[in-house]
């Protein structure tokens, strides 16, 4: 393809005639790494390939859930708590192994993934911020002083959310429902590849674990957070999501190798 033009290669194959264009989907010839966990990189595996990119799916970490039993207690009583808040589908998840249903608190879940989790299970949220961050989440609360709050999210999440919370005068209950841990390095070769995604702060910690970025692959995240991770330990970042989702994420992909 040269300023826009597709040529196409004419062969004549005893009565076959094939004509053989060059793909012009917009990540063609790319390798592109996730670094999300299994169970969550199959999706976005499929739309890259859709996009002509040469998916590899790397995972950085795994999930695994805890079923503390103080988290049983809570939902033993969860007429007791005002609001229940959701920062991951993980914590849904973690969740509804435990119960069948949730009845009495309000529900506030940050971002899509997590609304749609939650929505799958019957349970339409209260309160989904603008921006998907804890912050945001903080904001759209608003006043909390003397409300009961669940919170069930990993062991490493970040302490804006409860610690700002409790500032503001709630009785925040913070528990572990899951952990995430580095997985074993991926057994695919990812020396070529032109893009590494990362989907949250463990996915970075968990893939330096196992080794550096490829030399020449552009760093790209799905939102601030993230790459304030990547920074911190020393990663150049060509990327931000402007929306702190898989459909941001992608765009931001895009655009970050269409420069190239």
């Amino acid at each position: 393809m040269s300023n826009g033009e597709v040529y196409t290669w004419t062969f004549n194959i005893g009565h076959w005639t094939l004509d053989i264009r060059p793909d012009t989907r917009p990540l063609a010839g790319r390798t592109v790494v996730i670094t999300r966990p299994q169970a969550d990189a199959e999706r976005l595996a499929e739309r890259l390939r859709g996009l002509g990119a040469t998916p590899v799916v790397a995972p950085a970490i795994e999930i695994e859930f805890t079923d503390p039993p103080e988290l049983d207690a809570a939902l033993a009583s969860i007429r007791e708590y005002h609001w229940i808040v959701f920062t991951s589908r993980h914590g849904v998840e973690a969740v509804f192994r435990r119960t069948a249903k949730i009845a009495g608190p309000k529900v506030a879940a940050i971002g899509p993934a997590t609304a749609h989790a939650l929505r799958k299970r019957g349970v339409e949220p209260d309160l989904v911020p603008a921006q998907y961050i804890a912050e945001a989440v903080l904001a759209a609360l608003g006043d909390v002083r003397g409300l009961k709050i669940l919170l069930p999210r990993a062991d490493i999440a970040r302490q804006a959310l409860p610690n700002g919370l409790s500032a503001r005068g709630a009785i925040v209950h913070e528990m572990a429902a899951y952990r995430t841990r580095a997985t074993e390095p991926a057994t695919a070769s990812i020396d070529r590849a032109d893009a590494v995604t990362f989907t949250s702060s463990s996915t970075v910690r968990g893939f330096l674990e196992n080794g550096p970025v490829p030399e020449g692959a552009k760093v790209i995240c799905i939102g601030p957070i993230t790459a304030q991770t990547a920074r911190e330990y020393g990663l150049e970042v060509a990327a931000v999501a402007d929306e702190y989702t898989e459909d941001g994420l992608i765009a931001a992909l895009l655009k970050a190798l269409s420069a190239t």
